[in-house]
């Protein structure tokens, strides 16, 4: 059985967006920093129009950007295998923040912290759930009754 085109476009943007997070989060810290520093501007931004602290006010973006990294990957696997159970794609999702995070022990300034695991699974279940919740219904492989 043939996939439908969604599924298809879907398998097919997967490509470049492993390509991009890849890159986001495979980056020494110094480099990184030039792509990501957006999140600590936006936070100092913030900080000082609310006179909040600005450690609390950048964990807080920080945390947010975490989950909106991974919420195209909960949408695009979800679209990508549409029949694939929710638990299974969280699931991947976990052990694919779990793997970043692994990894970047190894990159030279990055640190690792279980909080980027939370958020990126949740992103995961964001994308997944927005998907299931708000798409489409596909009909079914199966012949209708007569």
């Amino acid at each position: 059985m043939r996939p439908a085109p969604i599924a298809i476009v879907a398998r097919i943007l997967l490509v470049p967006y492993a390509i991009a997070l890849a890159l986001i989060v495979g980056l020494p810290a110094d480099a990184a920093s030039r792509v990501t520093g957006i999140v600590f501007r936006v936070a100092r931004f913030v900080s000082e129009r609310l006179d909040i602290s600005l450690t609390t006010t950048y964990t807080v973006f920080e945390f947010a950007a975490n989950i909106a990294l991974f919420v195209p990957f909960g949408l695009l696997i979800a679209a990508a295998w549409p029949h694939t159970n929710a638990l299974w794609i969280i699931l991947l999702g976990f052990s694919a923040s779990a793997a970043i995070e692994l990894v970047q022990t190894m990159v030279p300034g990055r640190v690792t912290t279980l909080s980027d695991v939370i958020a990126n699974t949740l992103g995961t279940i964001i994308g997944c759930c927005a998907l299931r919740l708000f798409a489409p219904r596909t009909s079914s492989s199966r012949p209708a009754a007569t």
